[in-house]
């Protein structure tokens, strides 16, 4: 990553330190920072699911997966997938938020480095589901917007869906709902106005030797397996924005 991006990453990160939830977020759509924020969530993950192979290589030693990598790949898929061009200062009225949760992103690639550059070891443990819940942990501290991995079937408390949550869960399930439509409301939490949405996501082929059958048996993980088939419902990602 070039001198410039890193820039404005860390200044946002000040930002946002700074002042809690940006001016930018005030001023806009919640609803339409909650999606460019879910696919800059789903832009890392997919990095992370691209290079899994060259994580869990136990034959070497340094990766080159590192923080910067990672925020330049993930920098051209969101470029790609929004138009927005996150390498550029006010690119979007959403931009310092959106830099908070790039260097959230980078952050958690920076901790694992010890662990993705482990020669010897195969399976890290370093994976998509592990890189979004804790880039969204990071998120939250520093902006106060929640951006979690949740579904029915959770495995990490921390993701346990809530009752809002789990009343969307059984409403995308269902298969009068239309498939990828997101839950969008504008409801009260902790007695605060907040803008909900929930995106639903799908197992795909890659999901399916960790949670796909045959059920109860033992992941890599040493987790019992869901019995998923592609396509089946695997979760949702949920953002809640305070409204100001």
């Amino acid at each position: 990553m070039n001198v410039k991006i890193a820039a404005l990453i860390v200044g946002a990160g000040l930002c946002v330190m700074a002042m809690g939830m940006p001016s930018s977020v005030r001023a806009g759509d919640e609803a339409e920072t909650a999606e460019l924020l879910i696919d800059l969530l789903k832009a890392g993950r997919a990095v992370v699911s691209e290079h899994q192979e060259l994580i869990n290589d136990a034959s070497k030693g340094n990766k080159g997966f590192t923080d910067e990598f990672l925020a330049q790949q993930v920098i051209e898929k969101f470029k790609a997938k929004t138009r927005v061009d996150l390498s550029r200062p006010n690119g979007a009225p959403q931009s310092g938020v959106l830099l908070a949760l790039l260097e959230a992103e980078r952050e958690v690639v920076l901790d694992g480095q010890p662990v993705i550059n482990k020669q010897g070891v195969g399976f890290k443990g370093f994976i998509p589901a592990v890189f979004g819940r804790k880039a969204g942990e990071k998120f939250y501290k520093k902006t106060g917007i929640r951006l979690k991995l949740t579904g029915i079937d959770y495995r990490y408390p921390g993701n346990k869906p809530d009752d809002f949550e789990s009343e969307v869960l059984h409403m995308f399930a269902d298969a009068r709902h239309p498939k990828g439509q997101q839950y969008v409301k504008a409801t009260m939490a902790g007695g605060k106005p907040v803008m909900r949405v929930m995106d639903p996501e799908y197992a795909g082929a890659t999901c399916l030797s960790c949670h796909g059958g045959p059920k109860g048996e033992r992941d890599i993980t040493g987790t019992k397996k869901e019995g998923w088939k592609e396509g089946d419902l695997a979760g949702a990602i949920s953002v809640v924005i305070p409204m100001r």
